[in-house]
Parts: structure tokens; C-alpha cells; sequence
């Protein structure tokens, strides 16, 4: 591919904005009419998951194209070595321009600042909404007005001052909707007079679950805090109306942030239909990872559960991806980097573990693509949310997780000690995953073949331990 037929990307990425919370996916809750354009003028992946369902790992996986234990970004306790080779520092040493405006949240100082970009502006850790400071080339600055509007307006800015005769890398990176979910001023008050529907699983009470389940620190009821719901609760509720009055107070909130990023993403799509620049532009939005919208009765992630497991990846290039398409088949986030090295003609390093998405955006499906997934979360029962250690693998059929039940002195691991447990879900029955069928008589032979492919995937991606 010669360099004047290299598309330009934009990669568009908000924190913790679950799929189910898009109404291209089918929401329930929400209306995302500038997503839904994506997704209306392109394709949407059904299957899309991370590798690792926490904010700073699944970022490292993206850039780097390798799993957490490669990288080195397994929890947010360890920040990234970002002296290894990306997919940035790959585009801009190939003659793209690029620029990584938003949260970053790999760490800043030392090792850990944005590499491989032209022009890089962060929040520190995870930002504020509201007037945030933001460190631009190394510098920090305070910037006036909404943390999702500055964001997308120092994007557009780039945009003006690039070089019009080379092809651009753009990572838009939002905080939104990440807790403790502070919306603008103009969706303060966008579903103030109707209540959200709740999940089916809202009541879940994690009966024939593992431990993991039960000893979880995320409960909507329970756990989540004032500085979240920004008012104290009326008194005299039953228990049953207090769940549904947090729920609602944290919902609304987050999908008004969500509102914001929608708006924004529509002035994204504008300008480039304004400067002609549509057909030659990749665009894609996506979150780090899923999370849970009262599913399960829970906020936040972690889990392989499927709310949390799935990303949204929607994706729009009209010279070669049809229109109003989906797929089912699987794509992992460790996928990103080597997709864009695609697209772009450039040959990808051998040692990203990902396979380039190309030819399933397209709609066709490879030989041998994968139809197994294998995913690790390492942060063993953390102070902020208690959530066990597990690895697992998914099929299209099924779910099989291992929670071994140590730290294994990993940063931000507690050293607390369980006895190993198995989950297992059949997804075709089962897919609110309620009902654990590990060491049930008529799933003996599953649980042994996903038993082999977990260990066959684990020493595929050199996760030996």
C-alpha cells in the first residue's frame, strides 16, 4: 500500500461504557444517535472483548498489542514501560502523524509519559470532569469548562494544524463515563422525570456461585457512596426501594455522561465530513472494557462476566467496510494495534500477540479464526473492590472461569488465601450467567475440553506460571 492510499484513523475511546449502554447494541437505557451513526455507516462487532477488564491493563493491551503479563501492566498498581515498541511509535516511524489527547492513565513521569506522539495532552491519573488540569508535552496546565468537551475540542484543534499531505493517528480518549459520574450542565437534567429500567439480574443473589461472587465490593445497595449518588437517600425506604433509589441516582448519571460523549463524537464526525475527509478516514469508538449497570446488582468491573468482559467496538471506513453491518465473530483488544497496522500496509511486529480485524470488518471470515478467548484479571481481592483473581476462557457457547484463590504477590494483589473454585456457564441457556453448571453430571465432558483449551490458550500466549 503506497502512502497517499494510507487511511487516517481515529480511535475513540471512553472508560468503562458498557455496550448494553448504546442503542446500536440494543439498550434498554440509552440513546446514542452519533455512535449509532458509526455503526449505521459501518459495523458492529458483537463478540469484542478485553483481555483483562481494568482501566490501565486493557490500555497497555490496546497500544502494545500483548497481554498484561508481556507488557507489564497487569494491574493499576504497575505503570507501562512506555520505552517498548507500540503501535504509535510504529505509525509515526511510517510517516503518520499522531497525538494522544485525553486519559491516559498508563502513569505519567519517568518511563510511563506518552511515547511515539507528535503532540500528547493527558489528565493526570484519572482527571477531573470539571475544569481539569491536563499535562501537555510534559507541562501542566488547568483547563476551563467540561473534561469530555475540552477533550474532543484539543482534538479538533489538532486536526487543523496538522499536515494536511500526511496520514493521521488520533487516540480521543474520554474519562467519561468513569465514577464518580459528574455530567455537564446541559444533560444535568436528562432523565429527570422518568425511571430506567432495571436489569434482569438487579435481585441476583449469587446462590451457586463462587466466593468471587459473594465477597465482591461493587453492590449498588451497598457499596456505592455518597460522593457517587451526590445526596443522601429519603428515609424511611424498605430495603427493596433504597436498591432501586441508588440504582437510579448512579444510572442516570452515568448515561448523562455518556450523553455528553455522544454529542461530541458527532462534532468529530462533522468535521470530517466538513473537511471531505469521511471516505479516507477510519473511525472507530470503543471503551476499555464493559461494566456492570446494576447487572448482577452491581457497579464497576473485573469480573469475566459478560457485562463486564464485552467492549463496544463499533467501526466506520466507508471505502472498504459496508454499512449496517455486524458480526459475531470474536475480536480481542489485543487485536487493536495489529489492525491498525494493517489498514496503514505496515507489517506488524512478530511478537504482538494479537491478528489483525481487517478481514473481519469487511465481513469475511478468515480460516481458523479464533472462536476461543482467554482472559486474566490478577488484582486479587484489592482494597477498593475485593474482586478475586481468575483466569478463564470463553467460547461461543461457553464460560469457563478459575479463581485459584491467591495473590501470588502481584502489585496491588492482597496476600489472602481461598480455596480454588470453578465456574462454568452455558451461555446458550444461560446467558445472564446465574446459574453455575461446574461439576454438573451432563457437563462433566465440557468442563474437561475447556479445561484443555484454557491451558492450550494460556501457553499460546506464554502465560506460564
Amino acid at each position: 500500500m503506497t502512502k497517499s492510499k494510507q487511511p487516517n484513523i481515529i480511535f475513540i475511546m471512553s472508560d468503562d461504557h458498557a455496550a448494553h449502554a448504546i442503542s446500536a447494541y440494543g439498550s434498554r437505557i440509552n440513546e446514542t444517535p452519533n455512535l449509532d451513526r458509526i455503526a449505521n455507516e459501518g459495523i458492529r462487532l458483537d463478540n469484542c472483548f478485553c483481555t483483562n477488564s481494568i482501566c490501565a491493563p486493557s490500555r497497555a493491551s490496546i497500544l502494545t498489542g500483548k497481554y498484561n503479563h508481556i507488557n507489564g501492566v497487569r494491574t493499576l498498581y504497575e505503570d507501562i514501560d512506555a520505552r517498548q515498541p507500540h503501535v504509535a511509535k510504529i505509525l509515526q516511524s511510517n510517516g503518520y502523524q499522531t497525538a494522544m489527547i485525553g486519559k491516559w492513565h498508563l502513569g505519567h513521569g519517568g518511563n510511563s509519559d506518552p511515547t511515539g506522539f507528535d503532540y500528547w495532552n493527558v489528565f493526570p491519573n484519572q482527571g477531573e470532569y470539571h475544569d481539569p488540569d491536563m499535562i501537555e508535552m510534559g507541562v501542566k496546565k488547568k483547563f476551563h469548562g467540561y473534561a469530555t468537551n475540552i477533550t474532543v475540542d484539543l482534538c479538533l484543534d489538532w486536526l487543523e494544524k496538522r499536515d494536511e499531505e500526511r496520514p493521521f493517528f488520533l487516540m480521543c480518549h474520554h474519562k467519561a463515563p468513569h465514577r464518580p459520574w459528574d455530567p455537564d450542565e446541559k444533560h444535568m437534567h436528562l432523565y429527570e422525570d422518568i425511571d430506567i429500567p432495571e436489569p434482569e439480574t438487579f435481585h441476583d443473589d449469587y446462590e451457586n456461585r463462587s466466593y468471587a461472587a459473594t465477597e465482591a465490593i461493587m453492590r449498588i445497595d451497598r457499596d456505592l457512596r455518597k460522593r457517587d449518588v451526590k445526596a443522601d437517600p429519603p428515609e424511611g425506604l424498605s430495603t427493596s426501594e433504597l436498591k432501586s433509589w441508588y440504582y437510579q441516582r448512579y444510572i442516570k448519571d452515568y448515561l448523562r455522561c455518556i450523553a455528553s460523549i455522544d454529542d461530541n463524537t458527532g462534532r468529530l464526525l462533522d468535521y470530517l465530513d466538513e473537511k471531505g475527509l469521511t471516505e479516507d478516514t477510519i473511525v472507530i469508538y470503543t471503551s476499555d472494557q464493559g461494566f456492570f449497570l446494576g447487572d448482577h446488582g452491581w457497579y464497576d468491573k473485573r469480573f469475566m462476566y459478560e457485562e463486564s468482559l464485552r467492549m463496544p467496538f463499533l467501526v466506520r471506513y466507508p471505502r472498504e467496510i459496508p454499512a449496517r453491518t455486524s458480526t459475531k465473530n470474536f475480536g480481542l483488544n489485543v487485536d487493536f494495534a495489529q489492525t491498525f497496522l494493517d489498514y496503514a500496509g505496515i507489517e506488524a511486529p512478530e511478537d504482538m500477540q494479537g491478528a489483525s480485524l481487517r478481514p473481519i470488518l469487511k465481513g469475511e471470515t478468515p480460516y481458523g479464526w479464533q472462536d476461543s478467548m482467554y482472559y486474566r484479571y490478577w488484582e486479587h481481592m484489592s482494597e477498593e473492590h475485593n474482586v478475586a483473581a481468575h483466569y478463564g476462557v470463553r467460547t461461543h457457547k461457553f464460560k469457563l472461569i478459575y479463581y485459584y484463590g491467591e495473590g501470588l504477590g502481584i502489585p496491588g494483589a492482597r496476600d489472602v488465601k481461598y480455596e480454588p473454585q470453578w465456574e462454568l456457564f452455558d451461555l446458550e441457556k444461560d446467558p445472564y450467567e446465574i446459574n453455575n453448571v461446574y461439576g454438573h453430571e451432563d457437563y462433566i465432558d465440557v468442563a474437561e475440553e475447556l479445561k484443555n483449551e484454557l491451558y492450550r490458550l494460556k501457553e499460546k500466549v506464554k502465560d506460564i506460571d
